[in-house]
C-alpha cells in the first residue's frame, strides 16, 4: 500500500521551508489539536463538494490551492461541476480520485500531491483511523483536518467556515459569510417565533430516485434538523435515532405527512435514467416538476393529506452537504407556510449569495413544487 512512501526527514523539511507560512494549532471539528503550516497553499479536498466553501472564501481563485480532490463533486452535481470548469478550465486537469464511500483516503496519491493539509468528513474518521493512515501521514508532516456539513450541520457548519477561514488566512471573509447565514436563516426564524403557527407533519424522502427503496430519510439532523427550522414537524424525527435512517411504507401513511419533500439530484452518473429529479443550478421547471409527479404514485404515498393536496415538493439534496443550507430553509419555510412568508425569496437570497461569495453566477433550479401548478 506504501509503495511510494517518501523519506520522511527530507518531506518534513521541504514542507517546513515553504515561504511565507508560520505553523498554527487549530482544533478541528473531531475536536482534534492539529498543527498546519499557514496559510495552507496545498490543500487536498478529500470530498469534493468541498469546493462550495473554498471557493466561498477565496472567491478570485479558488484552485490556487487546490491540489486534488475527490470526483463526487463531477459525478453528483454536474451542473455546479460545468459552472466552475467554464470559469476556470485548469479544473479539467486537476487531479482527480475516486475514492471510497466511507471517505479512506487513498494515500499514495495523497503523498504525491504534497499537500499543506487533507481535509476529511467527519464520517471518515473511523475507517482512516482503523487504517493508520492519519499517523501515517502524520510522520510525513501532512496534517489532516475533519470537517462536517452533513451529520450535525446547524452545529458544525459555522465552526467549519471559521476553521477554513483560519488555516487560509481568510478569517474576516469567514466572518462575512457566517453574518450572511445569520441574517438570512433568521428571516424564517424570526417570523416564526412571533408567529407560533401550527406545524405541519413533513416526510422527506431522502436521494430520491437514487434507489428504488423507500423509504429513506433524515432523523432529527441535516433536513430533518431543517424542517423544524422551516416551522414543519419532521416525521423522521419520531422514528429514527440517527441522522439517517429508513422508514417502511406503513410507517409514512400511518404518520399521514401534509407535506412531502423529496431531496434529489441530477445522478445520471450513478442511476442512468433513473426517477431522480435533475434539480440544480439551471434545472428545466418542467423537466424537474414532470419528475416530480412520479412520486405521488408511491405506494407509501397512498391516501395520505399530501397526496391530496398535492404538496410534494422537490429540493436539491446537496443541500445536505454544504454551507448553503439557509436556502432550504427558507424554501421550506414558504411551502409549509406560504401566508407567513408571501415576501420571501430564496431564490433571491442565493443570489445575493452568489454575488457577494462565489466566482459563478446565479442560476436557479434548486427547487420544485406541485403546489405552485395547476397541471
Amino acid at each position: 500500500m506504501l509503495a511510494l512512501w517518501m523519506p520522511a526527514p527530507a518531506f518534513a523539511e521541504e514542507q517546513a521551508a515553504t515561504e511565507g507560512q508560520a505553523p498554527i494549532t487549530v482544533t478541528d471539528i473531531a475536536g482534534r489539536e492539529v498543527t498546519v503550516n499557514a496559510p495552507v497553499k496545498r490543500i487536498l479536498l478529500g470530498e469534493g463538494r468541498h469546493l462550495y466553501l473554498i471557493a466561498s472564501l477565496d472567491t478570485e481563485d479558488p484552485l490556487s490551492r487546490v491540489v486534488a480532490w475527490r470526483n463526487d463533486l463531477i459525478e453528483a452535481d454536474p451542473a455546479t461541476y460545468a459552472q466552475y470548469l467554464q470559469a476556470f478550465p485548469k479544473l479539467a486537469k486537476l487531479p482527480a480520485s475516486p475514492g471510497q464511500e466511507n471517505g479512506l483516503i487513498e494515500i499514495e496519491s495523497t503523498i504525491v500531491q504534497k499537500p499543506d493539509v487533507v481535509l476529511l468528513n467527519l464520517e471518515a474518521m473511523r475507517a482512516n483511523e482503523d487504517a493508520k493512515y492519519i499517523e501515517k501521514l502524520a510522520e510525513l508532516k501532512i496534517p489532516v483536518l475533519y470537517i462536517d456539513f452533513r451529520h450535525y450541520p446547524l452545529k458544525n457548519t459555522e465552526p467549519t467556515i471559521r476553521l477554513l477561514g483560519k488555516i487560509m488566512g481568510r478569517e474576516a471573509r469567514a466572518e462575512e459569510i457566517i453574518e450572511f447565514r445569520h441574517k438570512a436563516m433568521a428571516r424564517v426564524t424570526d417570523v416564526l417565533a412571533l408567529a407560533k403557527p401550527e406545524r405541519p407533519r413533513v416526510f422527506v424522502e431522502r436521494i430520491g430516485g437514487y434507489a428504488d427503496d423507500c423509504c429513506l430519510s433524515f432523523g432529527a439532523e441535516n433536513f430533518g434538523k431543517y424542517v423544524e427550522l422551516a416551522g414543519g414537524h419532521n416525521i423522521g424525527s419520531d422514528i429514527l435515532p440517527t441522522t439517517f435512517g429508513q422508514l417502511n411504507p406503513e410507517q409514512v401513511i400511518a404518520a399521514n405527512p401534509e407535506h412531502v419533500v423529496v431531496t434529489s439530484a441530477d445522478w445520471e452518473a450513478y442511476v442512468p435514467g433513473g426517477h431522480w429529479i435533475p434539480l440544480g443550478p439551471g434545472a428545466d421547471p418542467r423537466v424537474t416538476r414532470q419528475k416530480l409527479e412520479w412520486f405521488t404514485s408511491r405506494s407509501a404515498y397512498t391516501d395520505i393529506a399530501a397526496e391530496k393536496t398535492r404538496n410534494f415538493h422537490g429540493i436539491w439534496h446537496q443541500f445536505y452537504n454544504s454551507p448553503y443550507e439557509f436556502f432550504a430553509v427558507q424554501q421550506l419555510a414558504k411551502w409549509f407556510h406560504p401566508d407567513l412568508f408571501a415576501d420571501l425569496d430564496p431564490d433571491a437570497t442565493f443570489a445575493e449569495y452568489h454575488r457577494r461569495f462565489l466566482p459563478i453566477p446565479y442560476r436557479p433550479g434548486y427547487a420544485i413544487s406541485l403546489a405552485d401548478s395547476t397541471e
